[in-house]
């Protein structure tokens, strides 16, 4: 549009292109062209696409029909329907078959999704290297509690708060608390891929300096320690009180004093969290 304006004002296409640094004919189409209203309601010329409308490969309209076929009868995943074109005759390659589901709208994945990357687990040679971190729900959906609950994987030391919800805020306001109170410094957090932990949470996290480490995904072990952490305050604690929230409340400062300096942990050799974190 800028060359279009130059053209308006006299200028030669000629000139214009060597001002512009494009070819003259160029110029040219472009002031062929009618402008139209572009995106933020300012004048610009509409460019054409340069991308080919077929390709001498591409698949047929039968095999493309009998994919989303197979597809439409149990939901069956790419590799399965590449197996079954396969045994019926038809030569396509897999990535094929993927690009069609996909193409149609046929994956159960979201173009929405943040597709997280997994650094090498750090080694909890000491407090605050690595620290697992995941939400509990407990009761049915009209009445339900909720609460966080913290481990590091060195010392054992354990954290745990009730909230009023399961959000992004939340843990990042939980994350604030258990850093107050923990006797280290927590380098790296490992959580789950909940909501509760998305993309807000990371940033919010890093910009104080903590590290975010997702578990990965179909690698149960990978959150054990918390999962365990979770099963020994319901069943030392949770599950012997009142279930409300402020029977928790009272409860879990009280029952994690008891963890982290009284309970010794067979994993440490009969210590307790509290003795380990001090031997460091």
């Amino acid at each position: 549009m800028e060359a279009v304006r130059l053209l308006q004002q006299g200028w030669s296409s000629r000139k214009v292109a060597r001002h512009m640094g494009y070819h003259h004919s160029t110029i040219v189409r472009w002031s062929h062209k009618k402008p139209c209203y572009g995106k933020y309601g300012r004048l610009v010329i509409p460019t054409r696409s340069s991308r080919p409308h077929s390709h001498p490969k591409q698949l047929s309209e039968k095999i493309v029909a009998r994919i989303l076929e197979i597809r439409s009868e149990r939901q069956q995943c790419a590799e399965i329907i590449h197996h079954r074109l396969k045994k019926e005759g038809v030569i396509v390659g897999l990535s094929s078959v993927k690009r069609v589901l996909k193409r149609h709208g046929c994956t159960r994945y979201s173009k929405w999704k943040k597709w997280h990357q997994y650094p090498l687990r750090p080694l909890p040679e000491k407090p605050g290297l690595l620290v697992e971190l995941d939400s509990i729900l407990e009761g049915v959906s009209s009445n339900r509690l909720h609460a966080f609950a913290l481990i590091d994987l060195c010392s054992r030391w354990g954290y745990a708060a009730v909230v009023e919800r399961i959000n992004s805020y939340s843990s990042v306001k939980f994350i604030e608390k258990a850093a107050h109170q923990a006797p280290f410094i927590f380098q790296c957090i490992q959580t789950d891929h909940g909501s509760e932990f998305a993309k807000w949470f990371t940033k919010v996290i890093e910009h104080h300096g903590i590290r975010h480490r997702h578990s990965r995904v179909r690698r149960p072990t990978d959150n054990a320690h918390i999962e365990r952490f979770i099963r020994t305050l319901q069943d030392e604690c949770l599950h012997r009180i009142p279930f409300s929230y402020s029977a928790w409340k009272r409860a879990l400062p009280e029952y994690l004093h008891y963890y982290n300096t009284e309970r010794p942990h067979m994993g440490l050799k009969m210590k307790t969290p509290l003795e380990v974190v001090q031997s460091y």
